[in-house]
C-alpha cells in the first residue's frame, strides 16, 4: 500500500507566513486589560490598510469600533476608580474598628 501526499510547491517565504498565520495567538503580558489606546490606533492603521480600496470600510461600522473602545475605555477607568474606593473605605473601617476599640489599659 503507497500513501501518497499532495504536496504543493510553496517558497519558503510564504510557508513562513503560513506557518505564522496558523499558529494559535496567545496573549501576552495582563491579556486584554493591557491593551491601550496606542494598540487601537495600531489595529486602526492595520485594519484601514490592508482594507480593500474598491469596498472601504463603511463609515457606520469604523464610528461603532470607535465607539465600543471608548466605552471599553470608560469601563476600565472607572474600575479603577472603583477599586480606588474600595481600597480607601477599607482603610476607613478599618480606622474606626480600631478607634471602638476599648483601649488597653495598663494593670496597676
Amino acid at each position: 500500500m503507497t500513501t501518497t501526499t499532495n504536496t504543493t510547491s510553496l517558497t519558503p517565504a510564504a510557508q513562513a507566513t503560513l506557518d505564522r498565520l496558523n499558529k494559535p495567538s496567545t496573549l501576552k503580558g495582563g491579556g486584554l486589560g493591557s491593551l491601550d489606546g496606542g494598540d487601537f490606533i495600531r489595529l486602526l492603521t492595520t485594519q484601514l490598510t490592508y482594507q480593500d480600496p474598491l469596498e472601504p470600510t463603511d463609515n457606520q461600522d469604523m464610528l461603532a469600533q470607535m465607539a465600543q473602545f471608548s466605552a471599553l475605555a470608560a469601563t476600565t477607568e472607572s474600575g479603577a476608580t472603583l477599586e480606588d474606593i474600595a481600597a480607601k473605605l477599607d482603610r476607613l473601617i478599618a480606622a474606626q474598628e480600631a478607634a471602638a476599640r476599648p483601649a488597653a489599659t495598663p494593670a496597676s
